[in-house]
Protein backbone atom coordinates (compact mmCIF):
# COMPACT_ATOMS: atom_id res chain seq x y z
CA UNK A 1 0.00 0.00 0.00
CA UNK A 2 2.87 2.28 0.35
CA UNK A 3 3.12 2.67 -3.02
CA UNK A 4 -0.10 1.92 -3.97
CA UNK A 5 -2.20 4.76 -2.19
CA UNK A 6 0.26 7.52 -3.11
CA UNK A 7 -0.21 6.80 -6.90
CA UNK A 8 -4.30 6.68 -6.54
CA UNK A 9 -4.25 9.58 -4.82
CA UNK A 10 -1.65 11.38 -7.32
CA UNK A 11 -3.82 10.11 -10.11
CA UNK A 12 -7.20 11.54 -9.04
CA UNK A 13 -5.01 14.97 -8.16
CA UNK A 14 -3.71 14.82 -11.62
CA UNK A 15 -7.34 14.48 -13.14
CA UNK A 16 -8.85 17.27 -11.35
CA UNK A 17 -6.13 19.21 -12.26
CA UNK A 18 -6.41 18.95 -15.79
CA UNK A 19 -10.27 19.52 -15.47
CA UNK A 20 -9.38 22.46 -14.05
CA UNK A 21 -6.81 23.88 -16.59
CA UNK A 22 -9.60 23.19 -19.63
CA UNK A 23 -11.96 25.08 -17.63
CA UNK A 24 -9.57 27.94 -16.56
CA UNK A 25 -8.51 27.82 -19.79
CA UNK A 26 -11.95 28.71 -21.45
CA UNK A 27 -12.92 31.22 -18.47
CA UNK A 28 -9.75 32.87 -19.05
CA UNK A 29 -10.49 34.09 -22.96
CA UNK A 30 -13.84 35.43 -21.86
CA UNK A 31 -12.40 38.49 -20.49
CA UNK A 32 -10.23 41.25 -21.23
CA UNK A 33 -6.34 40.21 -22.24
CA UNK A 34 -3.59 41.98 -20.62
CA UNK A 35 -0.34 43.04 -21.85
CA UNK A 36 1.28 42.58 -18.02
CA UNK A 37 0.68 41.08 -14.67
CA UNK A 38 -2.53 42.48 -13.72
CA UNK A 39 -3.72 41.55 -10.15
CA UNK A 40 -7.37 42.29 -11.37
CA UNK A 41 -7.90 39.38 -13.53
CA UNK A 42 -8.41 36.81 -10.73
CA UNK A 43 -11.49 39.71 -9.61
CA UNK A 44 -12.76 39.36 -13.28
CA UNK A 45 -12.40 35.30 -13.55
CA UNK A 46 -14.15 35.27 -10.05
CA UNK A 47 -17.46 36.34 -12.14
CA UNK A 48 -17.30 33.63 -14.55
CA UNK A 49 -19.02 30.35 -13.24
CA UNK A 50 -17.10 28.20 -15.42
CA UNK A 51 -13.90 29.87 -13.47
CA UNK A 52 -15.54 29.18 -10.03
CA UNK A 53 -16.10 25.37 -11.29
CA UNK A 54 -12.22 25.61 -11.89
CA UNK A 55 -11.12 26.37 -8.28
CA UNK A 56 -13.48 23.33 -7.09
CA UNK A 57 -11.49 20.90 -9.20
CA UNK A 58 -8.41 22.82 -7.72
CA UNK A 59 -9.47 22.32 -4.66
CA UNK A 60 -10.26 18.18 -4.51
CA UNK A 61 -6.70 18.34 -6.67
CA UNK A 62 -5.30 19.96 -3.47
CA UNK A 63 -6.86 17.48 -0.85
CA UNK A 64 -5.81 14.53 -3.38
CA UNK A 65 -2.27 15.57 -3.99
CA UNK A 66 -1.60 16.32 0.00
CA UNK A 67 -3.00 12.48 0.87
CA UNK A 68 -0.67 11.52 -1.72
CA UNK A 69 2.40 13.59 -0.19
CA UNK A 70 1.24 12.46 3.18
CA UNK A 71 2.33 8.72 2.10
CA UNK A 72 4.69 8.86 -0.66
CA UNK A 73 7.88 10.42 -2.15
CA UNK A 74 7.71 14.05 -3.95
CA UNK A 75 9.69 12.17 -6.35
CA UNK A 76 7.09 9.21 -7.11
CA UNK A 77 3.88 11.88 -6.35
CA UNK A 78 4.90 15.07 -8.91
CA UNK A 79 5.62 13.36 -12.28
CA UNK A 80 2.50 11.55 -11.99
CA UNK A 81 1.69 15.01 -12.81
CA UNK A 82 2.85 14.71 -16.25
CA UNK A 83 -0.56 12.73 -17.05
CA UNK A 84 -2.55 16.47 -16.60
CA UNK A 85 -1.44 17.29 -20.59
CA UNK A 86 -2.73 14.53 -22.80
CA UNK A 87 -5.83 13.97 -19.41
CA UNK A 88 -6.33 17.99 -20.61
CA UNK A 89 -6.81 17.55 -23.84
CA UNK A 90 -8.75 14.56 -23.53
CA UNK A 91 -11.01 16.65 -21.58
CA UNK A 92 -10.88 19.78 -23.56
CA UNK A 93 -11.62 17.68 -26.65
CA UNK A 94 -14.41 15.98 -25.26
CA UNK A 95 -16.13 19.64 -24.21
CA UNK A 96 -15.60 20.82 -27.55
CA UNK A 97 -16.97 17.41 -28.90
CA UNK A 98 -14.14 16.85 -31.20
CA UNK A 99 -12.67 13.51 -31.80
CA UNK A 100 -8.99 13.19 -31.53
CA UNK A 101 -6.60 12.40 -34.78
CA UNK A 102 -4.48 8.99 -34.10
CA UNK A 103 -1.26 10.95 -33.68
CA UNK A 104 -2.68 12.52 -30.83
CA UNK A 105 -3.59 8.83 -29.41
CA UNK A 106 -0.16 7.88 -29.94
CA UNK A 107 1.47 10.68 -28.51
CA UNK A 108 -0.96 10.58 -25.11
CA UNK A 109 -0.19 6.43 -25.34
CA UNK A 110 3.79 7.34 -25.25
CA UNK A 111 3.49 9.34 -22.45
CA UNK A 112 1.09 6.80 -20.28
CA UNK A 113 3.78 4.35 -21.31
CA UNK A 114 7.45 6.22 -20.81
CA UNK A 115 6.04 7.48 -17.42
CA UNK A 116 5.27 4.03 -15.86
CA UNK A 117 8.40 2.76 -17.17
CA UNK A 118 10.69 6.01 -15.56
CA UNK A 119 8.75 5.27 -12.49
CA UNK A 120 9.16 1.56 -12.41
CA UNK A 121 13.09 1.33 -12.84
CA UNK A 122 13.44 4.66 -10.76
CA UNK A 123 11.45 3.62 -8.28
CA UNK A 124 11.60 6.35 -5.82
CA UNK A 125 11.71 5.94 -2.43
CA UNK A 126 12.17 7.81 1.00
CA UNK A 127 9.80 9.26 3.41
CA UNK A 128 11.87 12.23 5.25
CA UNK A 129 9.63 14.15 7.61
CA UNK A 130 11.87 16.87 8.52
CA UNK A 131 14.12 19.39 6.29
CA UNK A 132 16.71 21.38 7.99
CA UNK A 133 15.97 25.16 7.19
CA UNK A 134 19.28 26.09 5.47
CA UNK A 135 18.05 23.49 2.84
CA UNK A 136 14.83 25.07 2.53
CA UNK A 137 16.94 28.81 2.55
CA UNK A 138 18.77 27.68 -0.57
CA UNK A 139 15.76 25.45 -2.68
CA UNK A 140 13.39 29.00 -1.35
CA UNK A 141 15.91 31.38 -2.89
CA UNK A 142 16.94 29.32 -5.96
CA UNK A 143 13.31 29.03 -7.28
CA UNK A 144 12.29 32.38 -6.66
CA UNK A 145 15.20 33.81 -8.82
CA UNK A 146 13.98 31.02 -11.40
CA UNK A 147 10.37 32.03 -11.20
CA UNK A 148 11.03 35.66 -11.44
CA UNK A 149 13.40 35.23 -14.55
CA UNK A 150 10.61 33.28 -16.44
CA UNK A 151 7.69 35.92 -15.86
CA UNK A 152 9.71 38.70 -16.17
CA UNK A 153 10.67 36.83 -20.21
CA UNK A 154 7.24 35.82 -20.48
CA UNK A 155 5.36 38.66 -19.61
CA UNK A 156 7.93 40.79 -22.01
CA UNK A 157 6.96 38.93 -24.85
CA UNK A 158 3.59 39.29 -26.97
CA UNK A 159 0.71 36.96 -26.65
CA UNK A 160 1.61 33.58 -28.01
CA UNK A 161 3.43 30.17 -27.76
CA UNK A 162 6.57 31.79 -25.88
CA UNK A 163 4.75 33.77 -23.31
CA UNK A 164 2.60 31.07 -22.76
CA UNK A 165 5.50 28.55 -22.17
CA UNK A 166 7.05 31.16 -20.09
CA UNK A 167 4.55 31.69 -18.13
CA UNK A 168 3.62 27.97 -17.73
CA UNK A 169 7.31 27.41 -17.15
CA UNK A 170 7.36 29.98 -14.41
CA UNK A 171 4.21 27.68 -12.86
CA UNK A 172 6.11 24.91 -12.89
CA UNK A 173 8.79 25.77 -10.75
CA UNK A 174 6.00 27.54 -8.53
CA UNK A 175 3.51 23.88 -7.93
CA UNK A 176 6.71 22.16 -7.44
CA UNK A 177 8.35 24.28 -4.35
CA UNK A 178 4.51 24.39 -3.11
CA UNK A 179 4.15 20.38 -3.41
CA UNK A 180 7.59 20.29 -1.46
CA UNK A 181 6.13 22.48 1.27
CA UNK A 182 2.73 20.98 1.46
CA UNK A 183 4.58 17.91 2.34
CA UNK A 184 6.73 19.16 5.10
CA UNK A 185 3.76 20.82 6.52
CA UNK A 186 0.96 17.99 6.33
CA UNK A 187 3.84 15.72 7.94
CA UNK A 188 3.85 18.37 10.63
CA UNK A 189 -0.09 17.93 11.19
CA UNK A 190 0.25 14.00 10.95
CA UNK A 191 2.83 14.41 13.78
CA UNK A 192 2.13 17.50 16.08
CA UNK A 193 -1.81 17.94 15.34
CA UNK A 194 -3.33 21.13 14.25
CA UNK A 195 -1.34 23.12 16.79
CA UNK A 196 1.65 22.15 14.78
CA UNK A 197 0.48 22.89 11.42
CA UNK A 198 -0.71 26.24 12.35
CA UNK A 199 2.22 27.79 13.61
CA UNK A 200 4.71 26.10 11.39
CA UNK A 201 5.91 28.97 8.72
CA UNK A 202 5.73 25.83 5.83
CA UNK A 203 2.06 25.90 6.25
CA UNK A 204 2.27 30.03 5.33
CA UNK A 205 4.87 29.26 2.88
CA UNK A 206 3.20 26.75 0.72
CA UNK A 207 -0.24 28.98 1.11
CA UNK A 208 1.52 31.47 -0.40
CA UNK A 209 3.29 29.54 -3.19
CA UNK A 210 0.02 28.52 -4.17
CA UNK A 211 -1.24 31.64 -4.69
CA UNK A 212 1.52 32.80 -7.17
CA UNK A 213 1.07 29.19 -8.98
CA UNK A 214 -2.39 30.12 -9.68
CA UNK A 215 -2.22 34.22 -10.14
CA UNK A 216 0.69 32.66 -12.72
CA UNK A 217 -1.40 29.76 -14.06
CA UNK A 218 -4.04 32.20 -15.36
CA UNK A 219 -1.74 34.74 -17.22
CA UNK A 220 -0.09 31.68 -18.97
CA UNK A 221 -3.40 30.43 -19.74
CA UNK A 222 -4.47 33.69 -20.81
CA UNK A 223 -1.24 34.26 -22.84
CA UNK A 224 -1.05 31.78 -25.61
CA UNK A 225 -2.17 28.36 -26.64
CA UNK A 226 -2.83 25.63 -24.01
CA UNK A 227 -0.63 23.26 -26.24
CA UNK A 228 2.06 25.91 -25.34
CA UNK A 229 1.68 26.65 -21.38
CA UNK A 230 0.95 23.27 -20.40
CA UNK A 231 4.03 21.25 -21.56
CA UNK A 232 6.25 23.42 -19.53
CA UNK A 233 3.98 23.12 -16.69
CA UNK A 234 3.61 18.97 -16.68
CA UNK A 235 7.56 18.40 -16.94
CA UNK A 236 8.65 21.59 -15.52
CA UNK A 237 6.58 20.53 -12.31
CA UNK A 238 8.09 16.74 -12.63
CA UNK A 239 11.50 18.33 -12.96
CA UNK A 240 11.81 20.67 -10.24
CA UNK A 241 10.07 18.13 -8.05
CA UNK A 242 12.29 15.07 -8.67
CA UNK A 243 14.98 17.76 -7.83
CA UNK A 244 13.39 18.76 -4.19
CA UNK A 245 12.98 15.46 -3.56
CA UNK A 246 16.40 14.13 -4.04
CA UNK A 247 18.26 17.64 -2.69
CA UNK A 248 15.92 18.65 0.73
CA UNK A 249 13.93 15.01 1.28
CA UNK A 250 16.97 12.62 0.48
CA UNK A 251 14.94 10.34 -1.81
CA UNK A 252 16.28 7.57 -3.41
CA UNK A 253 16.35 7.02 -7.29
CA UNK A 254 17.65 3.99 -8.70
CA UNK A 255 20.61 4.25 -10.58
CA UNK A 256 23.62 1.96 -12.54
CA UNK A 257 21.87 -0.26 -15.76
CA UNK A 258 18.48 1.36 -14.69
CA UNK A 259 19.57 4.82 -16.58
CA UNK A 260 18.95 2.83 -19.32
CA UNK A 261 15.45 2.11 -19.13
CA UNK A 262 14.49 5.60 -17.39
CA UNK A 263 16.08 7.51 -20.41
CA UNK A 264 13.83 5.21 -22.67
CA UNK A 265 10.93 5.84 -20.63
CA UNK A 266 11.88 9.99 -20.82
CA UNK A 267 12.50 10.04 -24.24
CA UNK A 268 8.76 8.39 -25.04
CA UNK A 269 7.56 11.01 -22.49
CA UNK A 270 9.54 14.20 -24.50
CA UNK A 271 8.39 13.06 -27.60
CA UNK A 272 4.43 12.31 -26.89
CA UNK A 273 5.00 15.82 -25.35
CA UNK A 274 6.54 17.47 -28.73
CA UNK A 275 3.70 15.74 -30.94
CA UNK A 276 0.97 17.36 -28.36
CA UNK A 277 2.26 20.47 -28.47
CA UNK A 278 1.84 20.54 -32.30
CA UNK A 279 -1.82 19.51 -31.91
CA UNK A 280 -4.24 21.84 -32.43
CA UNK A 281 -6.93 21.80 -29.70
CA UNK A 282 -10.29 22.40 -30.98
CA UNK A 283 -11.00 26.17 -32.02
CA UNK A 284 -11.39 28.42 -29.26
CA UNK A 285 -12.90 32.21 -29.53
CA UNK A 286 -10.67 34.80 -28.98
CA UNK A 287 -10.33 36.93 -25.65
CA UNK A 288 -11.45 40.15 -25.93
CA UNK A 289 -9.16 43.11 -25.67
Amino acid sequence: MGFLLPVLFALFAAFSNALATVLQRRASLTVPQSDGFRFGLVLDLLRRPLWIAGILAVIAAGVGQALALATGALALVQPLFVLELPLALLIASLLARSPLPGALWLAVAGVVAGLGIVLVAAAPAGNRTHVPFDRWALALAACAAAVAVLAATGLRRPPGRTRAGCLGAATAVCYALTAALMKSAVHLLQDGGIGAFLTAWETYAFGAGGICALLLLEHAMQGGPLVASQPALTLGDAGVSIALGVLLYEEHLRARWWLLPQLLGLALICAGVLVLARTETPAEPPAPR
